[in-house]
């Protein structure tokens, strides 16, 4: 189920009703559009061997070409240009700047990503980098990886390298992409790449991440103090499926661990133990100074919402005695990732995160869905985007208007792309991409985009 026609918002906003400085965009990722996956020396990551497993993806998609923006740069810049898209937000892949994860330099790497900035300001267009965004390199998780301590010595070797190298270009750095998401999915259910499960892999993969977020940041700001620098959390609403107090509790297990368990140890506030018992075996890998180490005064974060999750009490679920419930078995309207279509999510997660006093600065630097695009007459019709969009951009402002502290909102994404495990069934882009031909279209939302954002008053 997904809109009706009857059911489509009337959107009357401009983009003036945001204000002039709040920041428009669109994001993607490394490995989900560069391809490109072995060339100028870059090394494997931990995406590249796990998608070659058999069945880790759908459809035994391959990600070694994706979107091929390691060849498609220009043009999808000149693109970005044409719709009239302010800020870019990207990610480096780790493993092509170092292939092996620390050591020697790639140059070619390195050199690839000056000519993406560069081409970016040649335009007019803001880069947004995102220095981690889920490819570890697959040398560095032989030696564990996430949950190797170490790897808060290989980050700041290789969030030195970057800063270095795009001093002075770079004004926007975030740290990592959902630290929540790749430690859940690769480290405790296995879904994602590495692949490893349980609370042992899971635990200090979550205290090593937030270790390398605190340490990033400040490296960044040493090397480049001008440099404005956050990261991005993945935030959901939940509620419970009933008002029983089995359900309720449950409901809190969840939003604890989605909305609060990675946001306030770098705030200080230590692990949400309380509410998670499971995280008071956090002790097993915490050094002394760490709680004040963990803590970071972001310039912003980012926000990345898509839906809501109803959560019902489940004796049967580990450790959280807790299970959500699918937005098709209570016939909602859904994407096709089947998450519920809730705009008044972001609306309470703005405010959520607006409560924490030391939050200055939230830029939402994902929000999208995912639909059964299809390409007809060389146009992409996809209303329910659109629909989507308008739906999320009115209760953005809304939250802004009860004091949100709400500056920015990027897209997810600019173009189709590698929806990791998801191969490429799954399209959450503004221009629509043909993996075959690489021929680019723009959707019926990414000329809406367009418009919206050329239309200042």
């Amino acid at each position: 189920m997904t809109f009706k026609n009857s059911e489509a918002p009337v959107f009357k906003l401009t983009r003036s009703h945001f204000g002039e400085d709040f920041l428009w965009g669109v994001s993607t990722s490394s490995f989900q559009i560069e391809g490109g996956h072995d060339q100028e020396g870059k090394g494997p990551s931990i995406w590249d061997e796990f998608a070659a497993k058999k069945n880790a993806i759908a459809n035994n998609d391959s990600p070694n070409t994706a979107a091929d923006f390691y060849t498609n740069y220009k043009e999808d810049i000149a693109l970005l240009k044409a719709m009239g898209v302010p800020n870019f937000r990207f990610s480096i892949a780790w493993s092509r700047i170092l292939p092996e994860g620390t050591g020697t330099v790639n140059q070619a790497g390195l050199d690839f990503y000056h000519k993406v900035v560069d081409e970016c300001i040649a335009q007019g267009i803001e880069p947004f980098v995102t220095l981690y965004h889920w490819d570890l390199p697959a040398a560095l998780d032989k030696q564990g990886g996430w949950t190797n301590r170490e790897i808060t010595v290989w980050f700041k070797e290789y969030v030195t390298v970057c800063v270095n190298a795009f001093k002075g270009k770079v004004k926007y750095w975030m740290v990592l992409n959902e630290p929540s998401v790749f430690t859940g999915g690769g480290y405790f259910l296995g879904l994602h790449a590495p692949g490893k499960k349980g609370l042992g892999n899971f635990l200090p993969a979550m205290h090593h991440a937030l270790l390398c977020q605190s340490i990033g940041f400040t490296a960044i700001k040493e090397l480049d103090p001008l440099a404005q620098v956050g990261t991005t959390f993945s935030c959901t609403y939940v509620t419970p499926k009933a008002y029983t107090e089995k359900d309720i509790k449950a409901a809190e297990r969840v939003d604890c661990l989605l909305n609060r368990a990675f946001i306030e140890p770098s705030l200080g506030m230590g692990y949400p133990s309380k509410i998670l018992p499971f995280l008071r075996h956090m002790s097993k890998y915490m050094l002394k100074g760490d709680e004040e180490l963990l803590k970071v005064n972001f310039d912003f974060i980012g926000l990345q919402n898509y839906t809501r999750e109803v959560v019902a009490h489940n004796s049967y679920v580990p450790y959280m005695n807790a299970k959500i419930v699918p937005a098709n078995k209570r016939h909602v309207p859904h994407t096709d990732m089947n998450w519920e279509i809730y705009p008044k999510s972001i609306y309470y997660m703005i405010l959520k995160y607006s409560a924490y006093e030391d939050i200055k600065s939230i830029i939402i630097t994902e929000s999208g869905a995912a639909f059964k695009d299809e390409l007809k007459g060389g146009k992409v019709n996809d209303k329910e985007r659109l629909h989507y969009i308008q739906s999320y951009l009115e209760q953005v402002l809304h939250a802004k208007e009860k004091g949100g502290k709400v500056d920015g909102y990027f897209v997810w994404s600019l173009m189709d792309n590698f929806e990791w495990a998801e191969g490429y069934q799954k399209r959450f882009g503004l221009v629509y991409v043909d993996f075959e031909t690489q021929e680019r279209t723009v959707k019926n939302s990414g000329h809406w985009y367009q418009e919206f954002l050329e239309k200042k008053e």
